[in-house]
């Protein structure tokens, strides 16, 4: 009989020292970290063989490590002897194991291209690392780190993403609508002074007032902003916006606090570091950014036309640090019902135009921009067909962000809100945590008002009905 093998000239030709020498060490680590994935559907191993122990262990000394670090060079020399060193240790009980000798390769490579020396300092396969303690993102990746040590051995093939922090978004807009830290959507009056976020590390409050003469509806030209203290990390700092004042800095007139955490790669920090809290000015007058990395949360604060708009992002369990006193939050629990607008999501259109008092009959503003607001005072009365139409300028998705700028342009005149709508929109999108619920549409019988307003709509359904009746 022939010798058995695979080898031909093709063969020869793929695995020849010019088309392999530089992607070996990649193509012998992907071998080895997928079969060790999927022992199974490779070859069977015995018990006594642990290059997967070895495989996961190295991957975890590694995954931290980026080449913009001083010591990286260093660190992943040591983990390359580190894998090294455990191969040896079951090479025995591993002679003719396919992904073994892949891996066995793969780090000869590997040290040859990073000049890595076979003698010296290894990693700890339980590597000490010191988290900081003003970087949230730091703490809570040490916390599941120590915790995963003691578990490891029997969780390798586990998916570990729900281990990372949950986030919650809270946004405020217009009229005022309300997007809850559960996805909930609501048009509330809400007027004077109300919680939206109340809880042991932040505190944020709206301030609302009415719009237009005769009508409930309001909207915010207040907000007021608490980062409570944090030992070790900041002291109390406030930051309060009202119309025509959105400040970038606190009230005591700073724009940070707390020592430098990290080195930032953002052209935002000069000096390569970012603090524990601080401020971000986008936009003088116009757009705000309140960032506090020691409690992983996100403000953005934006004033269009004479209002206010508000978007947050924070940590669930932080969300959730409250006591029986503070269980008024907009964000958490919603509005009061005798504070809604909306009726489950519908969004009732006003019967007549709003009370506008002297009325502009401005011709489409023309703005660099679509987050640039409207001259104020651009009050227009506008029909529902003409609403939608403007909206459409901004708001190419016809979902829950539209149907509030169609309500709004109606109910107020003012063609600010068509921006704030976007811009709110755009805000929820950078900082809600999960894309499949960006989207909110609203029910079926708030899609209908907006399409049955005209006259001849109305008469035909009624024909139809009489028809039915008749039949």
């Amino acid at each position: 009989m022939g010798r058995a093998g695979c080898r031909g000239r093709g063969a020869e030709r793929l695995a020849s020292p010019s088309m392999v020498r530089r992607f070996r060490p990649l193509l012998l680590l992907v071998i080895a970290l997928c079969c060790g994935a999927h022992i199974g559907q490779c070859q069977v191993v015995t018990t006594q063989c642990r290059i997967q122990k070895c495989t996961t262990d190295f991957v975890a000394l590694t995954s931290h490590l980026t080449p913009a670090v001083d010591a990286f060079h260093t660190e992943f020399c040591k983990a390359l002897r580190a894998y090294s060193a455990c191969t040896q240790r079951t090479a025995k009980s591993c002679r003719g194991n396919l992904v073994f000798h892949s891996a066995v390769l793969g780090i000869s490579d590997l040290m040859s291209q990073r000049n890595c020396s076979r003698d010296g300092p290894t990693s700890s396969t339980n590597p000490e690392i010191h988290p900081e303690p003003c970087n949230y993102h730091s703490r809570t990746q040490h916390a599941h780190t120590h915790s995963h040590a003691h578990t490891h051995a029997h969780s390798q093939s586990r998916d570990h993403s729900h281990h990372r922090p949950a986030y919650l978004f809270c946004g405020l807009f217009g009229d005022p609508h309300l997007r809850t830290f559960k996805d909930s959507f609501q048009t509330c009056k809400v007027e004077g002074a109300w919680p939206l976020i109340d809880n042991a590390y932040l505190s944020v409050q709206v301030t609302n007032v009415p719009m237009v003469p005769g009508s409930s509806a309001t909207a915010t030209n207040k907000i007021t902003i608490i980062f409570k203290p944090y030992e070790g990390c900041t002291d109390q700092r406030v930051y309060q916006a009202v119309t025509d004042n959105l400040p970038a800095a606190f009230d005591d007139g700073t724009v940070s606090s707390g020592d430098p955490i990290h080195t930032s790669v953002s052209a935002d920090a000069a000096s390569g570091k970012v603090r524990a809290l601080w401020i971000s000015e986008r936009s003088p007058g116009r757009h705000v950014e309140l960032h506090a990395g020691y409690i992983g949360v996100t403000v953005i604060v934006r004033q269009l036309g004479r209002y206010l708009t508000l978007a947050v992002r924070i940590p669930e369990e932080l969300a959730q640090a409250y006591d029986d006193t503070q269980d008024l939050q907009l964000c958490l629990n919603g509005c009061p019902s005798s504070e809604r607008i909306d009726q489950a999501g519908h969004l009732p259109l006003p019967r007549s135009p709003p009370a506008l008092g002297l009325q502009q009959q401005l011709r489409r503003p023309s703005y660099s921009s679509q987050t640039q607001a409207y001259p104020l005072g651009s009050s227009h009365v506008f029909g529902v067909e003409v609403a939608k139409e403007r909206c459409k300028e901004q708001l190419e998705v016809l979902d829950i962000y539209f149907h509030s700028c169609v309500f709004d342009l109606l109910t107020t005149g003012d063609a600010n809100f068509t921006v704030a709508a976007y811009s709110a929109q755009k805000d929820m999108e950078s900082l809600h945590p999960n894309q499949e619920r960006w989207r909110i549409y609203p029910s079926s019988s708030a899609t209908f008002s907006l399409h049955s307003d005209s006259q001849p709509t109305r008469q035909l359904a009624l024909l139809l009905l009489c028809a039915l009746m008749a039949i």
